[in-house]
């Protein structure tokens, strides 16, 4: 019987199409799975209609209602049909007339380009071509860019591109696997790393020789963009809950990862946002699940409880509660070292907020007569002695003090030492702890008693300090599959600095970089990633080595940031309520909008705007929960880990990022000084990548100097 499969174009425009024509998709997909071919053809209903002037006789529209129409492509052979895309009449006529299909001879995928574009644009930007020399892909040879995919009606165009911001002009016209090999040679990789990186991935396993007519096959084989859906039941939540069902949706090369049958050891996975990290998390948990013995228990844990929040709902998405309760513990780090603490049947304490852990740090200074502030004591104590773990004054007056800007003379280590310790004592006068404290104690106790859980998965853990790990360490036996470990440097919006290869947790071999962006647009990627290019970040594993952004790109295309410079607060507030306006107008959810802010001051003066033009607004819990129809309004801090539709950053000015009070002054450590802004630019970073579709990023008076430096003003 025929079947109706759908793209990723279709796919990606679900939550932006009324809810009357979904069901028209609908319908269509179940006659689609009830007629023969014949009668789809002669069905007056569906109307697969064939289009005057069409490039490609294969691309055809259906009827879905009175002003829509579905673009498919209608193979000349076999019963599987293909929804392009989704628009009002007219739209969709002229799309589809300008489309053409093929089958990619080494991918073996199919492949959908607007070829009337492509045609429309080569002579202008030929005309203006330097010397074939100089041109974009000189060095790379014709043969070369075969190999790779890159057939001869691109090769036309491609020979003429100058530099990459032409390719970016041309890319979305493009064959979807074809535009990716080439952004990556743009991007400075080799043609073999290309071939590693992207057509392996991309490339059907299968020893049948590619035949360029048999659409049949291709589309069923080309997983990474085109889904089969055989069930009503499942065609129903994807239209439905189409924000949330795709948030789950595991691509190819990611379930090599996440479910290879077996690690050696710890295994790492890392990307820059919306690469689908969170993603492969939960999969590998629900993996690890399938081989646990009796007795044996998962840890699944993250930073933050807005982020244990988000991965109870992704994991309870993929498996029943039935089958993980007992078996999953959900839960920050912290969290699980206050339990291991109380277990061991130890005084309870209460945790220090940072606040008062300054205050004790300057009364500490002061009681010592220590001759430095209390700031240089918190941050010896945080990146030195405990991240090293050092037990007493002569293990403090050896140890190195990598990434410490200022020295420390060895006549002043005592004094360090003394002042270190009236803070502790302080602490116990008051039945108190900090949360770092708590872990280096979890840590000793598991070391004692033995590990806690046979599996580890870790989220978002770029931010976990060496305390922490120590601790995740002990929790875990050293075997097979013992910790997956997922995070991103350029994520790293807390002060934690981490070397995993110096805590003896090696991922060398086990090891994956992901590249590709799954949630937000080319253009909103492209912009926020100018926030931090050509910065040095250094990697999670080994803090000597630096992470970088090259090669990270976004297969979706859509509207750039839109930005707004407000005379005062008052009327950027009004210009959010606007523009919050036309995004519900355009038939996005209020649950589907977040509104983030460096202050929760601006936070809770957009949520009165909001509310007072009637539009539902609330506050994010602190565990990442908020009413799920209205507008979701956080601090950059509570976005972490969160995605939405549609963004907006507001109160981006020149005061707020950076925020002076969060940056440690040049003098007190020169590196601690860069270490923080860098976590400011992070921030900033975070809170643009949160959006799916569209962003907008506001300001009253002067703007962010980031935005200026980064020159996206």
């Amino acid at each position: 019987m025929p079947q109706l499969a759908f793209e990723i174009g279709f796919l990606n425009q679900i939550g932006k199409l009324p809810k009357p024509v979904l069901r028209e998709v609908f319908d269509a997909w179940e006659k689609f799975g009830r007629l023969t071919t014949e009668q789809l053809f002669r069905d007056p209903g569906l109307n697969l209609e064939a289009l005057k002037r069409a490039l490609d006789p294969r691309i055809r529209t259906i009827r879905l209602g009175q002003m829509w129409r579905g673009v498919v492509l209608a193979p000349k052979t076999g019963d599987t049909f293909m929804l392009l895309r989704v628009m009002p009449h007219d739209k969709a006529i002229a799309w589809a007339i300008k489309q053409k299909a093929s089958i990619n001879a080494v991918t073996r995928a199919v492949e959908i380009r607007d070829a009337a574009t492509l045609e429309e644009l080569a002579p202008a930007y030929e005309q203006i071509a330097p010397a074939p020399e100089q041109r974009l892909f000189a060095k790379v040879s014709d043969t070369e860019l075969e190999a790779l995919g890159i057939d001869a009606e691109t090769r036309r165009a491609v020979r003429i591109l100058t530099n990459q911001e032409q390719l970016e002009v041309f890319a979305p016209f493009f064959p979807q696997d074809q535009r990716e090999v080439l952004e990556y040679l743009a991007a400075g990789f080799s043609v073999e790393e290309v071939w590693q990186y992207v057509v392996t991935q991309n490339r059907q396993s299968t020893s049948e020789p590619a035949h360029d007519q048999d659409f049949e096959t291709a589309i069923r084989n080309t997983h990474t963009r085109i889904a089969l859906v055989s069930a009503p039941d499942e065609l129903r939540e994807i239209l439905g809950k189409p924000f949330d069902a795709w948030r789950i949706f595991l691509h190819p090369s990611q379930h090599k990862i996440a479910y290879r049958p077996s690690y050696s050891g710890p295994a790492q996975v890392r990307g820059g946002p919306g690469t689908g990290k969170t993603v492969v998390a939960l999969h590998r948990v629900k993996h690890l699940l399938e081989y646990l013995r009796e007795g044996e228990r998962i840890l699944l844990t993250t930073y933050t409880k807005a982020l244990v929040h988000a991965l109870k709902t992704g994991l309870a998405a993929l498996v029943p509660e039935e089958e993980s309760r007992g078996l999953v513990d959900i839960s920050t780090v912290d969290a699980f070292a206050g339990r291991v603490v109380a277990a061991a049947g130890g005084a309870a304490r209460r945790p220090i907020s940072g606040k008062d852990e300054g205050l004790l740090w300057v009364e500490a200074a002061k009681a010592t007569g220590f001759p430095g502030t209390g700031q240089f004591l918190a941050q010896e104590y945080k990146h030195v002695i405990l991240a090293q773990n050092l037990t007493s004054l002569e293990e403090y007056a050896a140890a190195e003090r990598h990434g410490r800007g200022t020295k420390i003379a060895q006549s002043l280590k005592p004094q360090v030492w003394a002042a270190v310790r009236e803070f502790h004592r302080r602490l116990d006068d008051g039945g108190r702890r900090t949360y770092l404290q708590t872990c280096d104690e979890a840590a000793r106790l598991l070391a004692e008693r033995g590990p806690a859980y046979r599996h580890i998965v870790v989220d978002e853990a770029q931010d976990l300090h060496p305390a922490q790990w120590r601790l995740l360490r002990a929790a875990v036996p050293a075997r097979p599959d013992d910790l997956f470990i997922a995070g991103d440097p350029h994520q790293r919006i807390y002060d934690s600095r981490v070397s995993l290869k110096a805590l003896g947790i090696s991922v060398a071999g086990r090891s994956t970089k992901m590249r590709k962006n799954y949630r937000s647009t080319h253009e909103i990627l492209r912009w926020s990633t100018s926030l931090l290019v050509g910065r040095p970040i250094a990697q999670l594993e080994d803090e000597n080595r630096s992470e970088t952004l090259l090669g990270y790109r976004s297969a979706l295309h859509g509207d750039g940031p839109e930005l707004h410079a407000a005379a005062s607060d008052d009327t950027e507030m009004a210009a959010l309520v606007a523009r919050v306006r036309r995004w519900l107008d355009s038939g996005v959810l209020p649950g589907e909008i977040g509104v983030s802010s460096r202050f929760n001051a601006t936070c809770d003066a957009a949520v009165a705007h909001l509310k007072a033009a009637g539009i539902p607004a609330v506050r994010l819990n602190a565990d990442g929960s908020g009413e799920a129809d209205a507008v979701q309004v956080g601090t950059m801090h509570s976005f972490k880990g969160l995605e939405f539709r549609c963004v907006a950053v507001v109160g981006a000015h020149e005061s707020a990022l950076p925020f002076q009070r969060a940056i440690t002054p040049v003098e007190v450590d020169r590196l601690q000084h860069e270490a923080d802004l860098m976590a400011e630019r992070c921030l900033l970073f975070v809170a643009c990548t949160r959006a799916r579709d569209g962003l907008y990023v506001s300001w009253a008076g002067k703007p962010s100097t980031f935005l200026a430096e980064a020159g996206l003003l």
